[in-house]
């Protein structure tokens, strides 16, 4: 844990940050362990290790970074109350962020297009998604494995208030903006 927390603390997240602001934005890295706060993930009593689920947020370094334009780099690290330091994943803990400060938006870029219908076509993008149809694309299939937290993640966002969550496509150029400011947008929309 020790390795995992220096390699994504101190060497990903300096590097994002460098790239941000050689970019010309404005950016602040913090090791998630100054943010969140976890406890020990074990679902069904399975023991998957130093696997933390993050159940606080330290809003303030990153309501400060806001009010001055900063754009705030977490790593996917967190403290449990005894001090030992676990690995998160980092679509849920990005999650609780905005259940903590409650933006209208909350986007989540990787290297795919969004939902897919069938995950061997990257055509076949879910381009708007009720939460209230996630149950039914879970137990079909269509959400599974690895996207089952960032979307789980996305169905508490929208149930704490933000207005919309996005998977959207970071290799894409202006992804985000196309998402956000076209009416068919490039990704998913995730909506209450």
């Amino acid at each position: 844990m020790e390795i995992v927390d220096r390699v994504l603390s101190t060497e990903i997240n300096p590097e994002i940050v460098d790239l941000i602001n050689s970019l010309g934005g404005v950016a602040k890295g913090f090791a998630g362990t100054e943010i969140f706060s976890c406890k020990k993930h074990a679902p069904n009593g399975e023991d998957y290790g130093f696997v933390g689920e993050v159940i606080g947020v330290n809003t303030a370094p990153l309501e400060e970074c806001i009010a001055n334009g900063i754009t705030p780099v977490i790593s996917p690290t967190a403290r449990d109350a005894d001090g030992q330091v676990y690995n998160c994943n980092a679509d849920v803990a990005a999650g609780q962020a905005a259940v903590a400060l409650r933006p209208k938006r909350l986007a989540y870029m990787s290297d795919v297009p969004g939902l897919l219908q069938n995950p061997d076509d990257p055509a076949s993008v879910i381009s708007h998604l009720p939460v209230a149809e996630v149950e039914a694309l879970k137990a079909g299939g269509v959400i599974s494995k690895g996207m089952i937290p960032k979307v789980d993640s996305a169905v508490t966002a929208v149930a704490a208030g933000v207005e919309k969550v996005f998977f959207i496509d970071g290799r894409l150029s202006h992804s985000l903006l196309l998402e956000i400011f076209t009416d068919a947008g490039v990704g998913t929309e995730i909506v209450g």
